[in-house]
């Protein structure tokens, strides 16, 4: 898969990107000083190191872009009787993709925590709480959210979506996965729309919203 030129990634270098994450030992040889994320991610894809493209995707996209991704991925494993907390974990999350206010941010903590840490679907919702803002009420000092957390959860969501469900299919969701993540750092939508699933089109920025 030749990925292109990512429009969305802004960061110059992989090197910048792999900083806030492990890159597993048979994928840090690949890694040089010069090489671009576009470029290094086809080289991921070369030799096959797909959890590794999945996390430089988690983490080189802006944090909005990356929950989209995220909820595409998790909505895609979700069975036909999933129970509504899992989907109202992703719903949360779409939401702050579509308004990026604080009340989105915060409107997706719960749900998120509800859906359960071992579960896909909370991981978009945690990692749009730990977009910005503080992870505190505002009557306590703040604690702003460290800057890796959005990427570490969209990873997860991204690698255990794929793990999940069918999990003999794993490397088939993996490429499927990075598909859809590679369209969005192009600047596309991720997935078409299928029947009953989540609004396909990425929407576009509100002014003035953070998503970095």
């Amino acid at each position: 898969m030749a990925t292109g030129v990512l429009k969305k990634v802004s960061a110059k270098q992989a090197r910048e990107v792999c900083a806030q994450f492990e890159l597993t030992e048979e994928s840090r040889p690949l890694l040089n000083d010069q090489i671009s994320p576009d470029a290094f991610l086809d080289l991921l894809l070369e030799h096959e190191r797909l959890a590794d493209a999945i996390r430089l995707l988690a983490f080189a996209l802006p944090k909005r872009e990356a929950v989209w991704w995220a909820c595409q991925c998790v909505r895609d494993c979700l069975p036909n009787d999933a129970p509504p907390k899992l989907l109202d974990a992703v719903k949360a999350a779409e939401a702050w993709v579509y308004k990026p206010t604080e009340e989105n941010r915060w409107a997706a903590k719960e749900p998120g925590e509800r859906a359960g840490y071992d579960k896909a679907a909370a991981w978009p919702a945690l990692g749009a709480f730990w977009s910005g803002g503080s992870m505190v009420p505002a009557h306590l000092p703040a604690m702003a959210p460290g800057p890796t957390f959005t990427g570490m959860a969209v990873s997860g969501a991204v690698l255990l979506s794929a793990a999940q469900r069918e999990p003999e299919k794993i490397m088939e969701r993996y490429r499927q996965f990075i598909g859809y993540g590679v369209d969005i750092a192009g600047g596309g939508t991720g997935k078409p729309k299928a029947p009953g699933d989540a609004p396909a089109g990425m929407p576009p920025t509100p002014a003035g919203a953070r998503t970095r």
